[in-house]
């Protein structure tokens, strides 16, 4: 398999080259274009992320103290809650609630069960900072899923 760099660092070499007639996402990796195990589209993605950040809303609400809207932290609580909500499910089962509700997983490109925690943490930050996220490849990989060797698909139709 080319390496994850090739497709978008300059100077890395060409990108992977799709087969004729297979220019679905997922086509470079083998996934079918559709039904299980084939890529997750952008609305499951942000849906999963909405709900991940709504549990992470809620419970900062409720480990922030009496008056949680007035205290200067809370974006940052809840920016905390969503991170552990987020990384330690993705890192042990490779999906967080979210994803769970809406089908989807993040699988390994290099055949690996789980991604384990180091990924599971830079892929997490970087969906944190929003660009490395939204800024996607033909596959739909965004820089997160590009830096961690990693790609969201479905596990239900």
């Amino acid at each position: 398999m080319a390496r994850w760099s090739e497709s978008w660092l300059p100077g890395a070499g060409p990108a992977p080259q799709v087969e004729a007639g297979a220019a679905h996402p997922g086509a470079t990796f083998g996934l079918p274009a559709d039904g299980v195990t084939s890529v997750a589209g952008f609305g499951r993605r942000f849906a999963a992320l909405a709900v991940d950040w709504a549990l992470g809303y809620l419970i900062g609400l409720l480990v922030s103290g009496p008056d949680p809207l007035t205290n200067p932290t809370f974006s940052w609580i809840v920016l905390g809650v969503w991170f552990l909500l987020t990384a330690v499910p993705v890192a042990v089962f490779g999906a967080s609630a979210g994803m769970t509700v809406l089908g989807i997983r993040v699988a390994s490109i290099d055949s690996a069960a789980v991604i384990g925690v180091p990924r599971a943490l830079l892929r997490t930050a970087l969906v944190a900072l929003v660009i490395p996220a939204v800024i996607r490849d033909q596959d739909g990989r965004g820089w997160h899923d590009k830096a961690t060797r990693t790609i969201v698909v479905r596990t239900r139709a």
